[in-house]
């Protein structure tokens, strides 16, 4: 996960002594060695407190974080933390909404001093170089957003909403056969390309960061999406759970999902299944373990739908294009699990928690290998780059099309991901 830094440490007092009094003799002359120069509060300490705060948040989730946690970063207590904010909620806003903020300040550009076509340039460099500059806490408000309070949540949207429109409307000069609504569709694929790169740790240089993403986002902005159709929005029907295990996984992360992990009890698992609090543990020693289970499972569901590709296919392009086919479905499917992975990862236990993101690295691993193939002037690395935007991108558009599975809606998904690995 990602390291926090040490800031400067805050004003103290020598015990026993005022400030400014003489420090008593001990076996001293008087004035042979002078007093330590009283350490000053720095003038960014909220500015260090959000920093810290919001990185941690990243790491490890709202409900993992404490208020002492964050003050130990900076070497003062809490107690000092508070008298800049309130409540650690008070504190979460403001890292939250910062962030947003931020993005918002960046993409405030002047609409006439430019073309369409160079304002949408500048409107996607801005945000590229926001989140590049903000990558270790720049997701915090795609996934934890969830423990907002109701007010806080639709403030957030909103800056959202008005991010999407400064994409957009320069987008829809720019290609003005575009209704607002797909307009507004390849604007959010655009912004969730960039901010795919909040949830990972690949290592390239900031300009080939940003010439990567610029040159992937021009191609999501030029896509051409599939037409909707009248179908009817598929239903996902779960058949039985085959077993009592099965069933409290399945119960498990529909609670997760509506309620958050921290919410959420073993006697509420056990209720939604229909037995109580001890039987569970028949099965699950914790509800730690139940949410690895759950994410094992989509693990190695991921791992089924690699090899699956390979079986099925004869070129590496068509391997993508099934992998993608395969990915979306196991998504769009699980779309509970794929949210409660997203935002309650960090509530595993370190060890669980190491093993399983080691699992989606060798998964990621493979992607990329297979987009090398496909791509030869892409390197490994950014290969990966690619891959985890594409498959940010499904439950980023996936949330926008209810993960409706019918061919209207899941194909745009689709065309945005193969968009997004083979630029086409």
């Amino acid at each position: 996960m990602t390291d926090t830094g040490r800031g400067t440490t805050s004003s103290t007092v020598q015990p026993g002594h005022s400030a400014g009094s003489t420090p008593a003799k001990s076996g001293h002359s008087a004035g042979s060695t002078p007093a330590p120069a009283p350490r000053r509060r720095p003038k960014d300490r909220k500015a260090q407190i959000l920093t810290a705060a919001a990185e941690a948040f990243s790491a490890r989730g709202y409900h993992a974080v404490g208020i002492d946690d964050i003050a130990a970063t900076l070497d003062i207590s809490g107690p000092a933390l508070y008298r800049h904010f309130p409540t650690k909620y008070a504190l979460f806003v403001h890292t939250v909404m910062g962030l947003s903020g931020t993005l918002l300040s960046a993409t405030d550009l002047d609409a006439d001093a430019e073309d369409p076509r160079e304002q949408l340039d500048a409107v996607m460099t801005a945000i590229i170089d926001t989140t590049i500059d903000n990558r270790r806490t720049g997701g915090l408000y795609r996934w934890e957003g969830r423990y907002l309070a109701p007010a806080d949540r639709l403030a957030l949207r909103r800056s959202v909403t008005v991010l999407n429109q400064r994409v957009r409307t320069p987008l829809m000069y720019v290609r003005p056969e575009l209704s607002e609504a797909d307009a507004s569709t390849i604007a959010a694929a655009a912004i969730s390309v960039v901010a795919s790169i909040t949830a990972h740790r690949s290592v390239l240089s900031v300009k080939q960061i940003e010439s990567l993403l610029l040159s992937t986002v021009r191609s999501v902005l030029a896509v051409d999406l599939p037409e909707l159709t009248d179908d009817q929005p598929s239903v996902i029907t779960v058949g039985g759970y085959g077993s009592k295990r099965e069933e409290l996984l399945h119960e498990a992360i529909r609670l997760f999902y509506r309620h958050g992990y921290h919410s959420v009890s073993i006697e509420d698992i056990g209720a939604a299944a229909g037995i109580n609090a001890s039987s569970v543990y028949r099965y699950f020693a914790s509800k730690s373990d139940l949410l690895a289970a759950a994410f094992q499972r989509a693990s190695d569901g991921l791992t089924v739908a690699l090899d699956e590709a390979f079986a099925q296919s004869t070129t590496t392009e068509d391997a993508i294009e099934t992998l993608v086919d395969l990915y979306l479905e196991l998504s769009f499917e699980r779309s509970e699990l794929m949210a409660v992975y997203f935002a309650e990862i960090g509530n595993l236990p370190k060890e669980q928690r190491s093993a399983l993101r080691n699992l989606q690295r060798l998964n990621i691993e493979k992607w990329a290998q297979l987009l090398s193939e496909a791509r030869p002037d892409l390197a490994a690395v950014q290969a990966r780059f690619l891959v985890h935007a594409a498959l940010g991108l499904v439950f980023d558009m996936g949330r926008l099309v209810h993960f409706d599975l019918s061919p209207g809606p899941a194909g745009r998904v689709r065309q945005l991901m193969l968009t997004t690995l083979l630029g086409q």
